[in-house]
């Protein structure tokens, strides 16, 4: 099965409304802002890390304005140094390409071994646009039905400031 057609499936399941955005492949925020993506609600940037021995591995999802302080992000989590996961390990664990992180592909961390990381001011917002697993569209979810997907496939949730 296609990576959209299991987030659209999932969303219909969890009964979440969403709004679809299709587009050409993008890879960064900016080949958004040129497409006039983000004018339509709160794009979010997604950052796949891991810690310093490689043991645990996070989704971090926040604004696309702002700049991820990685050693920030570590003393809040109380984890060992971060960096950015490779892609190979993008792929064992979310079954996802580098220019394709978005947190609904937790759907397919089956384990729920990724634990997800929130900025707080995403908190109460009703229209944030993430890629359904795949660059060439965009779907549009409120930050509760964001929260719902991730308890459902039971991972961990952390709330940090960015």
């Amino acid at each position: 099965m296609d990576q959209q057609k299991k987030v659209f499936e999932m969303l219909n399941a969890l009964d979440i409304e969403y709004q679809i955005m299709y587009h050409q492949a993008v890879f960064t925020v900016e080949e958004m802002d040129d497409l006039r993506i983000t004018q339509y609600g709160d794009i979010c940037k997604n950052l796949f890390l891991r810690d310093a021995k490689g043991e645990r591995h996070f989704l971090v999802v926040l604004d696309k304005d702002k700049k991820a302080d990685l050693k920030n992000i570590q003393e809040q989590l109380g984890c060992t140094r971060l960096s950015f996961a490779s892609e190979e390990r993008l792929h064992r664990y979310l079954q996802i390409h580098k220019g394709e992180v978005t947190p609904l592909a937790i759907i397919n961390d089956f384990e729920a071994i990724v634990e997800v990381v929130l900025d707080n001011d995403l908190v109460g917002k009703n229209k944030l646009g993430f890629h359904p697993n795949d660059n060439t569209a965009t779907v549009w979810i409120s930050f509760e039905a964001l929260k719902k997907v991730i308890n459902q496939n039971g991972n961990r949730v952390h709330f940090v400031t960015i």
